[in-house]
């Protein structure tokens, strides 16, 4: 695996330097300053591209160029967005970077409700605690028809335990959940918030499966012509929230996002986390089922509970087996005769990164280095053991 490390840019506090003593040969970054639909320009892309060469790395792949919310919707202007995003792909290409990952995600990209879970060893972690989400949806936000999407004894948690809460742990699960990743969309507020979820009502999951297709039958032509390839990032939470349909969150959405259009350029980010967070999908499988289309791999491991909860649980931990995925990496890899580019993921905030503003959650330096090492040794061993 091509050892990559997720860069958000100047303003963050993990700089490319460290990227480089991490031993990582790859960034993965996005020009974040560009607002969501606009076209990347071949100056701002080469600005980008040249200071991380000058740190003796490479741009191994872009995260993301994110899909217009008129995109997903097909409304408003989406034509024209999708043209920009034509445009994005001919000026990345034309700057040698091949490699896109984006999602289609409605308004939100990952969701969580804690982003500092306390862990026994004193680290912190990412969760998403289903009753948590409850609280937020039905007393927080107090959406239309949150009943239907949780099992009465969720809901009467949710209730007891919002009962519960200080003023100040109301508006900490208010920030969590509502925090948007670098480059995707602002922080947002309720009532916004409230109006842009309203855009999806009486959206299907179909319709948004077909607007998916409808994005990719416009866009794959040009990455072929390009030698582009496209690789969606699964659904995380890989469930419906808010009243917002997820679609790519299980095996046979990945056999219907494949099937939209029939091209090596259509491919998948898998991310072990976000299809690990769903107890139905059996990874190793996915990952030699999908063996020709996995472009790029998030390895990260999530500690499944028995209503949905999860948390973000060390590289080499959790409830996936991450001998057997990095097993069966290594063989699609030594098929394929290539290297797929490879990040660790949602590291822990612990030693030095557990001071306040050091870095945004999931994205700490030493936590993701970690992440890094395990996963570097445990490659290692699978590799010399197979000899």
């Amino acid at each position: 695996m091509q050892e990559t490390f997720r860069w958000f840019g100047v303003k963050d506090s993990v700089k490319l330097s460290y990227i480089k003593q991490a031993g990582a040969k790859g960034v993965v970054t996005a020009l974040h300053h560009v607002a969501n639909g606009e076209i990347w320009e071949v100056e701002e892309i080469m600005k980008v591209k040249n200071l991380i060469e000058s740190h003796d790395l490479e741009w191994s792949f872009i995260e993301s160029i994110p899909i217009h919310e008129n995109i997903k919707l097909r409304k408003g202007d989406y034509l024209q967005r999708i043209e920009n995003y034509k445009q994005s792909l001919k000026n990345v290409a034309s700057c040698g970077i091949k490699n896109v990952c984006y999602n289609f995600m409605p308004v939100l990209d990952w969701t969580r409700t804690e982003l500092f879970w306390k862990l026994p060893d004193g680290s912190t972690a990412l969760r998403f605690d289903k009753v948590d989400m409850a609280v937020f949806e039905c007393f927080i936000m107090e959406r239309d028809g949150v009943e239907d999407s949780y099992t009465p004894e969720i809901l009467e948690k949710a209730k007891i335990r919002f009962s519960q809460m200080t003023s100040d742990e109301k508006q900490a699960l208010e920030d969590n959940v509502l925090k948007g990743l670098p480059g995707t969309v602002d922080d947002l507020t309720i009532p916004i918030f409230k109006e842009m979820i309203a855009q999806y009502d009486n959206l299907s999951h179909a319709d948004l499966k077909a607007n998916l297709s409808y994005f990719l039958n416009e866009v794959i032509p040009v990455c072929e012509e390009n030698g582009i390839v496209m690789a969606i990032h699964p659904d995380d939470p890989p469930m419906d929230i808010m009243g917002l349909p997820r679609i790519i969150k299980s095996e046979k959405d990945l056999e219907d996002l494949v099937s939209f259009i029939d091209s090596p350029s259509n491919g998948i980010t898998f991310c072990t986390g976000s299809l690990g967070a769903n107890p139905n999908n059996d990874l190793p499988k996915m990952i030699r089922k999908f063996a020709n289309r996995i472009h790029f791999l998030h390895l990260r491991n999530v500690r499944r509970e028995a209503d949905g909860s999860f948390y973000e649980d060390n590289h080499l931990d959790g409830s996936s087996d991450m001998y057997e995925v990095v097993k069966a990496v290594l063989e699609i890899e030594k098929e394929r005769n290539i290297q797929l580019p490879m990040r660790p993921d949602h590291g822990h905030q612990m030693l030095h990164d557990l001071e306040p503003n050091k870095a945004y959650p999931g994205y700490t330096s030493i936590g993701r280095l970690r992440g890094l090492a395990e996963l570097r040794g445990l490659a290692l061993g699978i590799s010399r053991s197979s000899k």
